[in-house]
């Protein structure tokens, strides 16, 4: 199967590459360097449509699809991963749990939020449940007109620069997936307050760091997934923020595999550009065919959400697991290429490898991308506990 780009989509891909180029490349090294957020990135985004695209036109969205988000996250993500990550957020994850299962009081209220540049956080992680979701321990348990939320939650994106937060939460303590569904939580919200920002090896540019809650009182309209079939649900939502991790692991490999392409044709050794030795074209060959796979895996992920933000788990997962490691390979491989150059900080090379290896770890790993995939070839559930 061809995925063959729409005109529309075309222009979407040059406009946004364009937009990078002149506007986030000669930034990106920066919120590295300085574990700053890019503030200065979020208005031309905004000017450019690119925070909540995927939003309908009645909350003041662009009424896009998950492919645009994708084809928008690659091409940022070939110069500057954070900020492409600031799309991701701004458009997929939970924009998807708003636009499906939101009231409309809270569409009316948050969408707009977010496309004026308002990048929204999931919380589940915790201590003691990362890849067991299930057996996160923040709970919610209603009291008069509000919920009230105690635990703390770890390795949140966005913590403590997010205005809004889509809380995991066990509710009256009912155990396992039965219980889990989830609440908006505003920053400010009394009883809600941030802990240790993590230090980060790359993607440095966007905090990840603690959530506490504290007798925390949310209004029960906050409400958004009740629980039961909440955790499904948030789930599917969640598999857009998959491929769209997804489309900025294969945005940074992209970018690297670029700038080796260049150097090869510019760099001379024992009288000829490094391009004209067979070991690096051989490189380079399989750098671009693992590109290419990748692509098509995420845009087949893509296209099998139909008119949705909701990808299927299947192509999600295999899209997400591909990519992320080849990301890792395809970066350090330019890197290599590249010699005593690469791993200089003078170049973003050795950035690119540290930012690509993140997305092997986040939203998933590759060993329970693995099992989810396992269990859908097999037609069965595979339990990781113990009997």
């Amino acid at each position: 199967m061809k995925f063959i780009l729409s005109p529309e989509q075309e222009m979407l891909r040059k406009m946004v590459r364009e937009l990078a180029e002149k506007e986030f490349r000669p930034r990106a090294a920066r919120w590295d360097r300085e574990e700053a957020y890019p503030w200065e990135n979020v208005e031309p985004l905004v000017q450019a449509g690119l925070m909540g695209m995927t939003i309908p036109p009645e909350y003041g969205g662009g009424g896009k699809g998950v492919l645009e988000t994708i084809i928008a996250a690659e091409e940022i993500a070939r110069v500057c991963g954070v900020t492409a990550r600031l799309v991701v957020e701004g458009n997929l994850g939970t924009v998807g749990v708003l636009v499906h299962y939101g009231s409309e009081a809270q569409k009316r209220k948050y969408l707009p939020w977010i496309c004026q540049g308002e990048k929204p956080a999931i919380a589940i992680t915790e201590p003691e449940a990362g890849s067991a979701a299930t057996d996160l321990q923040t709970t919610a348990e209603l009291d008069g007109d509000h919920y009230v939320l105690n635990g703390t939650k770890c390795f949140i994106t966005g913590a403590g620069v997010s205005r809004l937060y889509l809380v995991f939460a066990r509710f009256n303590r009912v155990p396992g997936a039965r219980g889990i569904g989830a609440l908006l939580v505003e920053k400010g919200t009394p009883g809600f307050s941030f802990g240790r920002r993590t230090p980060m090896m790359g993607l440095r540019g966007i905090p990840e760091g603690e959530l506490i809650f504290t007798g925390c009182r949310v209004p029960r309209e906050n409400l958004i997934v009740e629980p039961g079939e909440g955790f499904k649900r948030l789930m599917q939502a969640y598999n857009g923020q998959r491929c769209g991790a997804a489309a900025v692991a294969l945005g940074i490999a992209q970018g690297a595999f670029d700038l080796a392409v260049r150097y090869t044709q510019e760099r001379r050794q024992f009288g000829r550009e490094l391009a004209d030795f067979q070991g690096i074209q051989w490189m380079l060959a399989d750098m671009a065919i693992a590109l290419e796979a990748g692509r098509l895996l995420l845009y087949r992920a893509a296209a099998a959400a139909g008119g949705t933000l909701l990808p299927p788990a299947l192509e999600t997962a295999m899209a997400k697991t591909y990519i992320g490691e080849m990301a890792v390979e395809v970066t350090n491989t330019a890197l290599q290429i590249h010699g005593g150059y690469g791993y200089s900080r003078d170049l973003p090379l050795e950035r690119m490898v540290r930012d690509a290896r993140m997305f092997t770890i986040g939203g998933g790993t590759a060993q329970m991308l693995r099992t989810l995939i396992a269990s859908q070839v097999l037609g069965r559930k595979i339990s990781q506990r113990k009997e």
